[in-house]
């Protein structure tokens, strides 16, 4: 039953096999919670493009392997690696594979579904959140977390984000606090939340559904094998919207300071934590991609943003302490809000090379 495709054996970073009418391709590289690198995402683009010219492949199955992580993001420490080598270029050009590969299977002729489990965060979301049909797992946990590393939402994240309920774009961007797979819907991060089980053996099920448009298979698996979704967030709202409306990020910042809320001031505290820079990167990219609701455009603003971002001491810096040192204790230049340069940060924003 099943054909792996030449490229792929049980030691390949991606496994691409047929299974009658469905294509499955799977991440593999779950020791390093399937974290993606320039290899994997050459082998992704080549396998799509391939599938959807293909006329007896009906719908594509996209998972990762392993029960702790559909991806966890880009591989942070080649990241590291790059920007403190002087290798921007390889950085560019990664990231560059990366949006095309998003915006690809934005796009896809053929239903695809993407199935997140576990850790799915920054460039696991690029796979997810974008496919025509979007699957996720209760207990997933998914997010944007560029601003604890000195970096901004990128992979569309902004489009995403710009495009959640009332100010959570804002909150989720400069707090960079994940969210769980129930919530994920709510947020417009995902169309159906699936039983564990059906997760499980879910490429036994699909055959049933080749054929179906991508809409029509969402509703049916959301009538099959749907889990209940969270609208816990909604409680949130309230001083979400009131702090993270305002007009600039220092002004989030000062409402936060003056709010009572227990959970308010926790944000404050998060947002104390994170690189000024990146909160005001993130800022500006949602607050750019709700206005021209445009994924193209997202993915261009985002490059640019990393593009001045990745020359920057914080990027490197975020790295070390979130990733390779592991002492949480980054020092942002500039510290606070007040010193960034956020002129600069604006006219990326605004399609500009500022």
């Amino acid at each position: 039953m099943e054909n792996p495709s030449p490229a792929s054996s049980s030691d390949s970073v991606v496994i691409s096999a047929v299974h009658g009418p469905i294509g499955h391709i799977q991440l593999n590289r779950a020791g390093k919670l399937n974290a993606l690198t320039l290899e994997m995402l050459t082998e992704l683009g080549r396998v799509l493009r391939a599938w959807a010219a293909d006329p007896s492949i009906s719908l594509v199955l996209l998972t990762g392997r392993g029960e702790r992580a559909f991806c966890a993001g880009g591989d942070i420490a080649d990241f590291h690696a790059a920007v403190t080598t002087g290798r921007h270029q390889d950085f560019v050009d990664l990231l560059s594979a990366e949006f095309e590969l998003d915006y690809l299977i934005s796009a896809y002729p053929k239903p695809l579904i993407s199935l997140a489990h576990g850790i799915t965060m920054g460039g696991g979301i690029g796979l997810a959140s974008h496919a025509p049909v979007r699957l996720v797992t209760p207990n997933a946990t998914m997010g944007m977390p560029e601003a604890k590393i000195g970096y901004t939402p990128d992979v569309g994240g902004s489009h995403l984000l710009a495009n959640a309920p009332g100010h959570f774009g804002e909150y989720y961007a400069m707090s960079a606090q994940s969210f769980t797979g129930a919530d994920a819907v709510l947020l417009g991060f995902a169309d159906v939340v699936v039983t564990e089980e059906f997760a499980e053996n879910i490429l036994d099920e699909l055959e049933e559904f080749a054929g179906l448009n991508a809409g029509e298979i969402a509703a049916a698996i959301e009538v099959m094998h749907g889990a209940p979704e969270s609208f816990a967030l909604e409680m949130d709202r309230g001083w979400i919207d009131h702090a993270f409306s305002a007009g600039s990020p220092q002004e989030v910042i000062e409402r936060l300071g003056q709010m009572v809320h227990p959970a308010a001031q926790r944000a404050a505290q998060m947002l104390a934590a994170n690189c000024p820079t990146s909160m005001a990167s993130a800022f500006y990219n949602v607050r750019a991609a709700r206005a021209e609701q445009d994924l193209r455009s997202a993915l261009d603003r985002e490059l640019r943003s990393a593009r001045y971002l990745m020359h920057r001491p914080d990027l490197a810096e975020g790295i070390r302490a979130q990733v390779i040192d592991k002492d949480r204790n980054p020092t942002w230049i500039p510290a606070s809000l007040d010193g960034v340069d956020h002129a600069a940060l604006r006219s990326l924003a605004a399609d500009s090379e500022g």
